[in-house]
């Protein structure tokens, strides 16, 4: 599953207003304003919002990795839990991105703040195994097949009596 990323900026205009857009296009920003004090607070909590109803897969792959390491200068090899982090250099103040990452490349991405780590996924628990008892096979009649019943033990068996009983004819 891809790592997700959501950006939040902060963008200056010539008439002295600033304004905050956002990368989910679903998101509604306030108009302009020339109080950007107000907005660079309105950008902080909108990216941790994203942040707080997103929280971490533990199946998402890297997007650090994915989109060629953007995010930190060198090259890693991906590995690790999937965290999810808020990266935002104050002194340049205009841009947060929150992005799913391994542990790996958040260990050199500057500026970061873990919001979340991902909980290992649990293994679905399987259905417990109940052992049941061996059926006898039916023979007409309802009795037991002989070669199925389970044989007493040499302690309980009772003497073999070969009785027969002659019939004369007469």
């Amino acid at each position: 599953m891809p790592g997700r990323t959501w950006t939040v900026r902060l963008t200056g205009h010539a008439d002295h207003t600033v304004s905050v857009t956002c990368s989910t296009a679903a998101c509604r920003m306030p108009s302009r304003s020339k109080d950007a004090t107000a907005m660079r607070r309105f950008a902080a909590e909108h990216i941790k919002a994203h942040g707080r109803l997103a929280g971490a897969r533990p199946n998402a792959s890297c997007s650090c990795g994915g989109a060629g390491c953007t995010h930190h200068e060198s090259r890693v090899h991906c590995a690790g839990t999937s965290l999810l982090l808020l990266v935002h250099n104050p002194a340049i103040g205009r841009v947060w991105t929150l992005a799913e990452v391994c542990q790996a490349c958040a260990r050199n991405i500057p500026h970061i703040t873990i919001l979340a780590t991902a909980k290992p996924a649990l293994p679905t628990p399987a259905a417990p195994v109940v052992e049941q008892p061996a059926q006898r096979a039916a023979v007409p009649g309802g009795f037991s097949s002989p070669e199925t019943a389970s044989d007493p033990s040499p302690a309980r068996r009772r003497p073999h009596r070969a009785h027969r009983q002659r019939h004369s004819r007469g």
